[in-house]
This record gives C-alpha cells, structure tokens and sequence, in this order.
C-alpha cells in the first residue's frame, strides 16, 4: 500500500518566520489606522470613526498577543511541559479572539447606542475621515495580501482547499491575520457608508448604525476565532488523512497482524503526538518485538516530520476490554474496521 503524505509534511510543515512577518506586517499597519482613526473621530465626531478606532486598537494589541504565541509556542520541551510548549500557541489566538470582542465589538455597540439614542449632530470636517479611511483601506489591504499569500501558500503545500485550510489549520497566526483584516476592510466600508449618510441626511441615526453593524461584525469574527481556538486547545486529532497515512504505514510492517487502536494529539502547530496499539505477529520473540516497536516507531516520525512523538503498546487484537474502549470512542463500525483482519479489504490490517 502506499502512503499518502502532503509536502509540507514531508518539509516539516510552514516556518515560523512567514507566520512572524505576517503578524509584523499587521501590527505596523494596524497601529498607524488606530492612531489616523483615532484623530478622524475626534476632529469629525463621527461614531463610527470611534468604532473603527476601537476596532483597529483591538487588532494592534491582537498582534501583540499573534507575536507572544509565536515566540512562547516555539520554546523546547522540558521537565514541566515535557511535550513542548506548542499549545501556547492556541492559548494566545484565544486571548486575542476574547479581545475582538471586548475591546472592538462592545465598544463599537456603546457608540452605536450612544449615537442612536443622543441628539443628531452635524459631522465636523468629513474630509477627514473620507481620506484616513481611503489610507487606512490601503494599508489594511496590504496586510491581507500578506497573510493571503501565506495561508494559500499552505494551503497549496497540504493539498487543500483554502476555505477548508482556514476551517482546519492549526496555525492560528496567519488566519487570525486574515479573518482580522477582511473584517477591517468590511468594517471600513461600513463606516464610509454611515459618515456618508450622516454627512448628507444630517440624521446621526445612520453613524450609529454603522457603529452597531461593526460590533456586530467584530463579534462574529471574536466567535468564529474563539471557537478555532478552543477546538485546538482540547485535544482534537491530527489531520484525518494524516491519521489514515500513519494507519497504513503501521499495517505495512511486516511485524504487524493488526492495528488494534490509532490515537492522534495535536500538540502545536505541526507537531503531532501519534498513539498506536498494535497486533504484533504472534511468533515474535520479546527481544525482537522491543526492536520492531523501536524501528516501527522511527519509521513513523522519519515520514511524517509532523510526527514529534510516538507511543506503541503490543496488545492482542481479539482483547475485550480494549476492543470496548475502541468502540465507545469510534462507534461499533470504525471500531470493528480497525480490529478485522487484512480479509476485509480494510488498511492497516494484514493477514493472519
């Protein structure tokens, strides 16, 4: 059988600097639009100048926390995180996805409010916030690009679509990045269209408007980050087709009669934790199953350089408490594919 492995596996996956230009680029861009936002809303009076401003505030400081997961997710194993510190990586992305929210969103809804429910106001030198939000719409366009050309670069490299890449990477730098910045240039037409409105109607209905369509979008992307993040931070399985390669390869060694159970962790972004219980061939003496185990084990974190660690326990296939404890995670049809023969058609199986 042949294994089927995406490039970036067999590169190790993407590199840490792309991720870390990605963010820079974004910082950069996103502290100058704050401070531009920041002068437009009090020259104009605008709520929706206010709401941008907090809106791309949010994103500097969201960066920050971006730059802080890169740095603490790359350090190396030791006594007390024994598997690495990858995990951090998703710890932050969630802290700048609650930020979303908090800082941009209710901030943006208390200026919405604030302009709904306060006397109309006629908009100070909207020229202002005409040209800061043409400038701002350019510089944040440019730090899409960026993270646009690094996420469809992986994406390429794991044989993926792109919207699927951004549903299941396990990179959250780059995405947050791209999520970020679409909903910045969204965020920024709404403010056109309510400073617009405002500036002809002479009504500050539509600036509130504006305001509270800004929160709202902020809030979804806060939801949609937050929830990427937590699903990493849980313990989800690694990529399935990574998890039916290293089934297969498993199956292949001629030590093995069956695999028994397959547990995959994603533990940081490319790095995997791959646990394996296996039917070895039962005339196998103890000397030669402890080389298998150690060669089988080799074998699999040389072909799969996502594979940081593995863990192989020899067990018999036809044993009832861990044919259970298979079942009750998988069901009874993938748990009975996983422990049949080789006679089934099934991978990672062979003939007894």
């Amino acid at each position: 059988m042949s294994t089927e492995v995406s490039p970036a596996n067999e590169r190790g996956g993407s590199g840490g600097g792309e991720s870390t230009a990605t963010v820079l680029v974004a910082l950069g861009a996103n502290a100058l639009i704050a401070v531009a936002k920041g002068v437009a809303a009090v020259v104009t009076g605008s709520a929706a100048m206010a709401a941008e401003t907090a809106h791309s505030v949010a994103d500097t400081v969201n960066e920050v926390f971006l730059l802080t997961a890169l740095r603490t997710s790359a350090r190396p194993a030791d006594r007390e995180h024994p598997f690495g510190y990858g995990r951090a990586r998703y710890f932050w992305a969630l802290i700048a996805a609650g930020s979303i929210f908090v800082t941009g969103a209710l901030y943006s809804a208390y200026e919405g409010v604030e302009a709904l429910t306060s006397e109309s106001h006629e908009l100070e030198s909207p020229v202002v916030s005409y040209v800061v939000l043409a400038v701002a719409f350019v510089l944040e366009g440019s730090s899409l690009l960026k993270g646009l050309k690094q996420t469809r670069g992986e994406a390429r490299e794991h044989r993926q679509s792109f919207r699927r890449f951004l549903r299941t990477s396990d990179d959250p730098t780059a995405t947050t990045v791209v999520f970020e910045d679409s909903a910045a240039l969204v965020g920024l037409l709404l403010a056109g269209a309510g400073t617009a409105l405002h500036q002809v109607t002479g009504s500050g209905v539509y600036d509130g408007v504006a305001s509270l369509c800004i929160a709202l979008l902020l809030a979804l992307i806060a939801v949609r980050l937050g929830r990427t993040n937590m699903r990493l931070l849980t313990g989800v399985q690694a990529d399935p087709r990574l998890v039916r390669s290293v089934l297969v390869q498993l199956g292949d060694e001629p030590e093995v009669d069956a695999v028994v159970d397959l547990l995959t962790v994603q533990l940081g972004t490319d790095q995997v934790l791959v646990c394996a219980r296996l039917d070895l061939v039962d005339a196998l003496t103890s000397e030669e199953v402890e080389r298998a185990v150690v060669r089988i084990g080799r074998g699999v974190r040389d072909r799969f350089p996502d594979v940081t660690e593995v863990f192989l326990e020899p067990v018999p296939k036809d044993d009832a408490e861990v044919r259970e404890r298979v079942r009750a995670r998988y069901g009874d049809d993938l748990a009975n594919r996983m422990v049949n023969e080789a006679a089934d058609g099934l991978p990672g199986a062979r003939p007894s």
